[in-house]
């Protein structure tokens, strides 16, 4: 853990894209994304390997690509972490095309296959460590009633030989839209509800789920909320901390925790399941530009097979 962060109550405050955009109007969007330099904040000594370890290894985070102040030293600083902590498998919340494309490129060298969940305006995405996670299926599922146009990017992989289920979802923004963020829990819980019982799954993204929603949906049996299980750490409670990160310069202390990470493991008599055992957040140091790489903090987190 990089840092221990306070714990109060936060006022509700609008993060959806509308109030993102605010902070870049009048700034041109940079042009290519040079990320073959060295990263702001890599270091050779920070570097894990991963390569020899049984357990999946797994970073979500949302970059916040619309916010083009600064974005190639965010990018950057993004890279800098995925070679420190080499992850098996990175789920990535609003990218933007120019974002993806010099990542992909960046990624590719790393032995990483990309996988997008658009093309257009902003997206989510996927990496796989091409040595330890292999691709065998892709979609993207459209929620029927979003007005952002969100949806859920699915990928089924084989990880040390068994099948595992991938997701990532970028959940309706703003207070007001509860009700939409209802309906697309909905759909992911089932989805993980339903998958095979020989199949571990795993959700991991930027939810903007408030506690009170979760509640009225609740969980199905068997799917499980990694903060929780992990003794609900209070130094990895807010994913979106305005009183400490200063990106988006907001007076008002607004902390949430909106990302999540769900798991549903196999429950097949025989089959390997999977069991959290660590969680920690990333992105919590400043880069050189001043700025973090994002305005939310990443999720690492580890998992053993049983």
């Amino acid at each position: 853990m990089e840092k221990l962060l306070d714990v109060e109550d936060s006022p509700e405050r609008e993060t959806g894209p509308k109030a993102k955009r605010k902070k870049s109007e009048g700034n041109a969007p940079q042009g290519c994304i040079d990320l073959t330099e060295d990263s702001p904040t890599c270091s050779s000594k920070q570097q894990q390997q991963t390569t020899t370890t049984d357990k999946l290894s797994v970073i979500s985070w949302n970059v916040d690509g619309l916010d083009t102040d600064n974005l190639a030293n965010r990018a950057k600083g993004l890279c800098s972490y995925l070679v420190s902590h080499t992850p098996d498998v990175v789920l990535l919340q609003e990218l933007i095309p120019n974002y993806i494309r010099n990542l992909k490129k960046w990624a590719v060298h790393k032995g990483y296959t990309v996988i997008k969940g658009g093309e257009d305006g902003y997206f989510t995405g996927m990496m796989l460590k091409k040595s330890r996670v292999q691709l065998l299926k892709s979609e993207i599922v459209t929620y029927p009633t979003t007005q952002m146009t969100r949806n859920l990017l699915v990928a089924k992989v084989s990880f040390k030989g068994q099948e595992l289920w991938l997701m990532t979802s970028h959940y309706e923004s703003c207070k007001e839209n509860g009700k939409e963020r209802m309906k697309q829990l909905r759909l992911v819980m089932q989805r993980m509800r339903e998958a095979p019982d020989n199949v571990n799954v795993l959700f991991g993204g930027d939810t903007n789920l408030r506690d009170t929603e979760v509640a009225k949906v609740g969980l199905p049996s068997g799917v499980l909320n990694l903060w929780e299980r992990l003794g609900k750490q209070e130094q990895c409670r807010y994913t979106w901390d305005t009183k400490v990160n200063t990106n988006k310069n907001i007076p008002q202390i607004c902390r949430f925790r909106f990302d999540r990470v769900y798991l549903r493991p196999a429950t097949r008599e025989g089959v390997p399941h999977q069991t959290p055992d660590h969680m920690a957040l990333v992105g919590l140091q400043k880069l050189h530009c001043g700025r973090y790489t994002s305005d939310h903090w990443g999720i690492y987190c580890s998992f053993s097979a049983e």
